[in-house]
């Protein structure tokens, strides 16, 4: 059984909406020792990479232009956690403010930098789970 789920962008794969990643030397060392099996539900959705920003608002994943991307990011949600539900994982480190990973605190839709309290789409099914959900930030 594979204890973690983790953020693919926190191990070094370029999923993140700008072509980038966001390694964390301890996320990536959960992977190495076999424990960790990392996803990413915004590629899962058949979103692109690079693609444009995503914020929630509203319940809604919307870009910067308004276009309204929920479905495709529900769609990458429900196959990313069938994935986790098979390999039996029990906790999650996810991407810290992520309209997906984000756990506690995302952005707030506006795309001006501004956050508040929530959780993003994955992170909240996660939880819903009853997977222990944190993110890197929370590593200390």
């Amino acid at each position: 059984m594979i204890e973690y789920v983790v953020s693919a962008c926190l191990v070094g794969c370029h999923c993140r909406y700008d072509g980038e990643s966001s390694p964390d030397e301890r996320v990536v060392e959960l992977v190495r020792q076999g424990r960790a099996l990392p996803l990413c539900p915004e590629q899962l959705g058949g979103l692109p990479t690079p693609r444009p920003p995503l914020e929630l608002c509203g319940g809604r994943a919307v870009d910067a232009q308004g276009l309204d991307m929920t479905a495709a990011m529900e769609r990458g949600v429900e196959e990313a956690v069938r994935l986790v539900m098979l390999a039996g994982c029990t906790r999650a480190v996810l991407k810290a403010r992520s309209p997906s990973c984000g756990f506690g605190t995302i952005y707030d839709g506006t795309f001006s930098g501004a956050r508040i309290a929530g959780n993003g789409l994955f992170a909240a099914r996660l939880h819903a789970c009853g997977l222990m959900v944190s993110t890197e930030e929370a590593l200390g």
